[in-house]
């Protein structure tokens, strides 16, 4: 119907702007493109002014790799499995399955970063869409293993609902290694090939799963490496995530234990985020106290540093905490 009047109005516009001097003519004709863009389901001003999914594809890698190599410290394997990722789905006009990663280390390491990273990409404008972010806690949503009936129901009619509206929606699921089993295997239709479901395309939304469970794997590695004087960089991505997956599959805090997801191979991407060494956790603090407003104190950056390296107890080669309390620390020591 908004559609039909702002028809209406454009076509009745010419007829009525002679009985109008020149500036008032501007002035109406101008108001009448402004009502039409914002009329418009996917017009670039209602997109820039309001929220609303835009079919294409805006997200820019190149944009994306710089915000990835600028904000995130130590994780190397992650960045690139993650933009060979994005880059892979975003090729298709029309994927043939959703995109699904599960980010895996230790807290603090960046897996909830480098998620909100790709969620101020992933829409035009570089403007957050946050009516098509959707982020899932497993302690503030799924409490309650008694309802986990009632959660598998409330999550598909959310993700059906959801992609319904827009497509290209993100779903980040966090807390991952406190989920109730079977849960997540509620959502597994979705996760296919399927061209439709019930009229619904899914192939355009991404899903994130972050994930504690396999951080002390990925931290058992690559400490191996570093016993054995390789570089973290010399890791091998393939191997990492075959042991990833087999070690989440079995593991009862994973949140995929024995999990369809996995069984039916539905989960493209195990992505494993490294442990933070004391180089890494320096740049955390330079970070900080950049967005606090404070001067680069290097003799400040070393202590803080030094004394977040705690792991393991005779090598104090990783912070146990990643970079999680680099800012109450810098606060503090201000």
């Amino acid at each position: 119907m908004k559609l039909m009047n702002a028809a209406v109005f454009f076509i009745l516009g010419p007829t009525l702007t002679p009985a109008l001097d020149p500036l008032s003519t501007s002035v109406f004709m101008g108001g009448a493109a402004v009502a039409w863009q914002l009329l418009s389901p996917h017009s670039w001003l209602k997109c820039s002014l309001l929220e609303c999914c835009n079919m294409k594809d805006t997200l820019n890698l190149s944009v994306i790799k710089m915000d990835l190599d600028r904000k995130v410290f130590g994780q190397h394997l992650a960045t690139q499995i993650v933009l060979r990722a994005l880059n892979a789905n975003m090729h298709f006009k029309r994927p043939r399955k959703p995109l699904v990663m599960s980010f895996h280390g230790w807290t603090g390491t960046g897996k909830t970063f480098v998620s909100s990273i790709i969620a101020e990409n992933l829409y035009q404008l570089n403007i957050p869409r946050q009516r098509f972010v959707h982020h899932f806690s497993t302690v503030l949503h799924f409490p309650h293993l008694s309802r986990v009936h009632l959660y598998k129901e409330q999550l598909q009619n959310w993700i059906r609902g959801n992609v319904s509206a827009c497509p290209r929606s993100l779903f980040i699921f966090s807390e991952m290694d406190q989920m109730p089993h079977g849960l997540i295997d509620s959502i597994m239709p979705f996760l296919g090939y399927h061209e439709e479901i019930d009229g619904v395309y899914y192939g355009k939304a991404i899903f994130i799963f972050l994930n504690n469970a396999g951080g002390d794997k990925v931290t058992e590695i690559a400490l191996d490496y570093w016993r054995r004087q390789k570089r973290r960089e010399e890791i091998p991505v393939k191997k990492l995530q075959s042991l990833l997956a087999e070690e989440i599959f079995r593991n009862r805090d994973s949140g995929f234990f024995h999990s369809q997801l996995i069984q039916k191979n539905l989960i493209d991407y195990f992505i494993p985020f490294l442990p933070l060494e004391y180089k890494h956790v320096k740049e955390c603090v330079r970070q900080e106290l950049h967005v606090q407003g404070h001067p680069q104190d290097e003799d400040l950056i070393a202590e803080i540093a030094l004394a977040m390296t705690d792991y393991p107890s005779e090598e104090r080669l990783y912070s146990s905490k990643g970079c999680k309390t680099v800012a109450s620390r810098v606060s503090l020591s201000i």
